[in-house]
């Protein structure tokens, strides 16, 4: 998405020649004077602009710049900035996984030497501290998260066609069964995303790990300390074929699933007739509904129900996160304010996003479908990253994204977890 002009403290940058070249050669103008703090990360357009709304508030009590270089590009580019000894010093992370490495080469600081101890857990929780830390040590502060494991539907087509919202895996099954014989589609499912196609699919599988195998076992797979040929990925995997290479469960088929994109997929729950009734995504789906849509009789989710009641109903959640490439002086001031509730505060107010911040207040969330998703974060006792995320990119955002497009095309599901377990880098 373009960036709009004119800009003080944002560019989509290769490096930080051409940084400085695109946006004049004093990306501080007249305030040249003032300490400078370089941000890279990947929002851009609108997620650009409230970020620098939020750095605005800093800038202004700590007297510190932040030039922020926003790229889609991020996970390429961060990589050649460090190669080339032209660090940011600050980068946000979409991918906990690019951050694991950068700590194991030895690129990043730890919060520990920064922030007073406990200040991470007091803001945060241990859980998601944990989430953010590599060999026990804290590297990534969240800015943001999302829950995944959300379906949604229309409370008026239920309510229309007397269904009721299952709380097991085995009713939400049985009801895709009564609609079926109703000759009803079940579920909408969009995989398409361009060259990133094929996510959706793993956050599914996902999902169906954690409430099968269990969050332990879950940890293992994540570090290929089972492999992907392991029986309870083939387990994760029928689960999810059970419904989307079902032609009669899935709008379009497996065509339809291959060839829609993720933010047009939820579209036919509110079509006259539904095209579909039930739509797994996560909580940022909200910024692809219809513009008309009625937020509090149209639409809501429930929880993706538990299939082991052992497993119960942990969570799936992404989120962007705050890291320190460089320890300076204006570095340590921006990760301090983060750590704080204000920006937080701020974040949760644009709206579609929510805050892992255990001090922002629910009352602050602009409408009930983000407090009821805010509430679910803070209740939940078991939360688990988005595996993909985490894992090297040649998996992670690779092969099983692209081995999911081909499992759901109808390829052996032995042979698409083989492919997938032979990419694992070997080192």
């Amino acid at each position: 998405m373009p960036l709009p002009l004119p800009l003080r403290h944002r560019c989509l940058v290769l490096s930080l020649a051409v940084l400085l070249s695109a946006c004049g050669g004093n990306p501080t103008g007249s305030n040249a004077d003032r300490p400078t703090i370089t941000v890279l990360g990947s929002l851009t357009g609108n997620g650009a602009d409230q970020l620098e709304e939020v750095f605005r508030d800093f800038e202004t009590s700590s007297g510190i710049d932040v030039i922020y270089e926003g790229t889609e590009a991020f996970a390429t580019i961060l990589p050649l900035r460090v190669e080339a000894g032209d660090l940011p010093q600050i980068a946000i992370f979409p991918q906990p996984g690019l951050m694991k490495n950068l700590v194991r080469s030895g690129h990043m600081v730890s919060l520990d030497q920064v922030l007073q101890a406990g200040t991470l857990e007091d803001a945060f929780g241990e859980q998601w501290l944990e989430l953010g830390s590599v060999d026990d040590r804290p590297y990534g502060l969240w800015l943001r998260a999302n829950v995944k494991s959300l379906v949604w539907y229309s409370p008026r087509q239920f309510a229309a066609q007397g269904y009721t919202v299952p709380t097991t895996w085995a009713e939400m099954m049985a009801l895709g069964e009564t609609m079926v014989a109703a000759g009803q589609v079940p579920w909408c499912v969009g995989i398409e995303g361009g060259d990133a196609s094929g996510w959706p699919a793993t956050d599914w599988i996902e999902d169906i790990m954690l409430r099968t195998a269990g969050p332990a076992v879950y940890d293992q797979w994540v570090n290929h300390d089972i492999p992907f040929t392991d029986p309870t990925v083939q387990r994760a995997l029928d689960y999810f074929g059970a419904i989307v290479r079902n032609p009669q469960w899935v709008l379009g088929g497996s065509v339809g699933v291959i060839s829609t994109s993720f933010q047009d997929a939820i579209n036919p729950l509110f079509t006259d007739p539904p095209g579909c009734y039930l739509h797994r995504q996560a909580s940022f789906v909200q910024s692809f509904f219809p513009e008309d849509l009625d937020l509090t009789t149209d639409v809501a989710f429930f929880p993706l129900p538990p299939i082991d009641p052992a497993q119960g109903t942990p969570l799936l959640v992404g989120g962007i996160a705050l890291g320190m490439l460089q320890d300076t002086p204006e570095a340590r001031s921006l990760m301090a304010y983060f750590a704080t509730v204000k920006p937080h505060e701020a974040w949760v107010n644009f709206g579609g996003y929510l805050s892992p911040h255990r001090q922002v207040s629910l009352d602050l969330y602009p409408d009930d479908l983000s407090r009821q998703q805010a509430a679910l974060l803070q209740e939940a006792t078991v939360i688990r990253f988005d595996g993909s995320d985490l894992m090297p990119s040649e998996v992670g955002t690779g092969t099983f994204w692209s081995g999911m497009v081909d499992y759901v095309s109808g390829s052996d599901r032995d042979r698409v977890l083989a492919d997938i377990e032979a990419s694992w880098p070997q080192n």
